[in-house]
């Protein structure tokens, strides 16, 4: 079942009451100036997936950020400029995680070579199609790169795919690809917010540590796996914010419409093996068969293909 994504972007007081998330909206009547009034609704704690906590006025007690965590939910905070500035994940996922975590730890390099070649080479595939649905050019020379890439991406064709690709994702803009850069940047940078928080919480769920990446290592980094993970899943996040900034969205600010667009990106439908799930589903389904990878079961990552 797809977990729920809960974006709260005004004052609220969040607690928890028998495994429920009672969230309690102030209301403004006449009255309320000496006697607040509240509207109450709850929320069965074992339906959601992420938290979006947007508004310096949001209290939420320690009960129900435990639970949340027991119920592996990820916890997002938004800084003042209403971007994601902290997520909160359950140190626990997996029944047996400690043995997970060893497996994890003595991965050998070869393996993690192979998996970042899978990694980039479906990463590249996925933008080609990703140019193709936007503008309606299809470009070989991304398929030839991407057939070319080696263990651990020795000659860096991510880069050098990257590169091309930003330069042709909005033509006739002169649009960078740049995390202080103009709209849609600031589209782009809350959306792989919101991706990068649901495959971590995949990962955690499969057991394993998403501080430990197979090609990420930024020692001030706690996500390096869900980084490496993410990549084949961006090209989804490019496509529905190209969408909106072709279609005659306000990409100049963060707007309700415009988040609560960017919130739907856990429900975007995705293609794996010969099904379509849910981006929440199939970040598990990845996550799962990155550690069946890792523990020699399987030789592939489950990722996504872009149709």
């Amino acid at each position: 079942m797809i977990k729920k994504t809960l974006y709260f972007g005004n004052p609220a007081y969040l607690s928890l009451r028998n495994r429920q998330l009672v969230i309690k909206l102030p209301v403004e009547t006449p009255e309320s100036e000496h006697s607040p009034t509240f509207n109450e609704v709850t929320k069965p704690i074992e339906d959601i997936g992420i938290v979006v906590l947007d508004h310096r006025q949001i209290t939420i007690t320690t009960a129900a950020l435990t639970a949340l965590a027991e119920n592996n939910c990820a916890v997002i905070n938004c800084d003042s400029k209403n971007m994601p500035a902290s997520l909160m994940l359950p140190l626990y996922g997996n029944t047996i995680q400690t043995e997970r975590y060893r497996q994890q730890i003595d991965a050998s390099q070869p393996l993690l070579k192979q998996l970042w070649q899978q990694t980039v080479r479906q990463k590249i595939l996925n933008q080609k199609t990703a140019l193709l649905l936007c503008t309606g050019e299809d470009m070989p020379c991304m398929q030839v790169w991407a057939s070319e890439v080696r263990s651990g991406d020795a000659d860096n064709h991510e880069a050098r795919a990257a590169a091309f690709y930003w330069k042709n994702f909005l033509p006739g803009t002169h649009f960078i690809r740049d995390r202080e850069g103009l709209p849609p940047n600031n589209l782009l940078n809350y959306g792989y917010a919101i991706l990068r928080a649901v495959v971590a919480r995949a990962l955690v769920a499969s057991g394993l540590l998403p501080t430990l990446g197979i090609h990420h290592h930024n020692r001030y980094n706690a996500y390096c796996l869900a980084d490496d993970i993410m990549e084949p899943y961006r090209p989804y996040v490019d496509c529905l914010v190209h969408q909106m900034a072709t279609n005659g969205t306000d990409c100049t600010q963060l707007s309700k419409n415009v988040k609560a667009q960017l919130l739907g990106i856990p429900t975007l439908d995705v293609r794996l093996g010969q099904k379509n799930y849910p981006l929440m589903v199939a970040a598990s389904l990845t996550a799962s068969s990155l550690y069946k990878c890792i523990d020699g079961e399987l030789r592939k990552i489950a990722y996504p293909e872009l149709s």
